[in-house]
C-alpha cells in the first residue's frame, strides 16, 4: 500500500508538470526523459526519514554524471500539513540543516561552490555534489510552486554550468520567466540570475527582502 501511495503521489507530480501551461521547461524535459528520481518521506517538519532520504540522495549524487542535463531528485513529504510560507521556509531549512549534518560525517562540501549561504557562489551540497533546491508546497504564493504536497526538488548544480557552457542558460531562463509570468499573472521577484546573488534566497519560494538571513550553517566533515 505504501508503495502504491508513493507511486500515486509521484504520478500527481508528473501530471502537473506535464500540463501545457506549466512554466518550467526544465522540469518538463526531466519528466519527458524519465530523469526524475522520487523519494517519499513523511512530514517535512520531522527527521524520521532523514537517514533513508540522505542515503538515496547520496546515491543519486554519486550516480549523476557530471554535466548531465534535466535530471532531478524529488523528495515528497505528503504527511506535511498545509503550511504558510514562513513555516514552510523554516521546515525546509531545518531539513537541509539536518541532512547536511548527517552528510558531513562522510562527505566534504562540493568545492566547486561555496558553503556560505550569503555568497553568490552558494549551493547546497550533499553526497559531495552541489544542488539547487526548490521548495514546493500547497501554501505557496507562487502558482508554479503550488503542488498537492510539500516537496524538495534537488537539481544538480552542474546542469547550470553545462547550460552556460553551451550558451543555452540565458535563453532557457528567459523562457521560464516569461512562461511563469503568464502562468501566475505576474513576474516572480525572487528569480535572480544564477551566480549573481545567493540562490539560498530562492529555495523556499517566499519573497524576502535584503535583510533576510539564511538559517543554515555548514561544517566540514571530520
Amino acid at each position: 500500500m505504501a508503495r502504491a501511495t508513493q507511486q500515486a503521489d509521484a504520478s500527481r507530480f508528473i501530471d502537473r508538470i506535464d500540463r501545457k501551461a506549466f512554466p518550467c521547461v526544465g522540469a518538463k524535459s526531466a519528466a519527458a526523459n524519465d530523469g526524475i528520481d522520487f523519494f517519499e518521506a513523511g512530514d517535512l517538519r520531522d527527521g524520521d526519514a532523514d537517514e533513508r532520504l540522505l542515503r538515496s540522495l547520496q546515491a543519486f549524487a554519486v550516480g549523476a554524471a557530471d554535466g548531465a542535463l534535466f535530471v532531478s531528485f524529488i523528495a515528497l513529504f505528503p504527511q506535511t500539513p498545509r503550511l504558510g510560507e514562513a513555516a514552510f521556509e523554516q521546515a525546509l531549512w531545518q531539513r537541509l540543516q539536518a541532512l547536511h549534518e548527517l552528510d558531513a560525517r562522510d562527505y566534504d562540501w562540493d568545492d566547486s561552490v561555496s558553503d556560505q549561504p550569503d555568497s553568490p557562489r552558494f549551493s547546497m551540497s550533499l553526497g559531495g555534489r552541489a544542488f539547487y533546491v526548490i521548495g514546493l508546497h500547497p501554501g505557496s504564493n507562487r502558482r508554479a510552486r503550488r503542488f498537492h504536497c510539500a516537496a524538495l526538488v534537488f537539481n544538480a548544480h552542474s546542469q547550470f554550468e553545462a547550460l552556460r557552457g553551451d550558451g543555452r542558460y540565458d535563453k532557457l531562463r528567459e523562457r521560464i520567466i516569461e512562461r511563469d509570468a503568464a502562468f501566475a499573472g505576474s513576474l516572480n521577484p525572487m528569480l535572480a540570475v544564477h551566480g549573481e546573488s545567493s540562490e539560498a534566497r530562492q529555495y523556499s519560494g517566499r519573497q524576502v527582502g535584503p535583510e533576510w538571513q539564511c538559517p543554515f550553517s555548514a561544517g566540514r566533515a571530520k
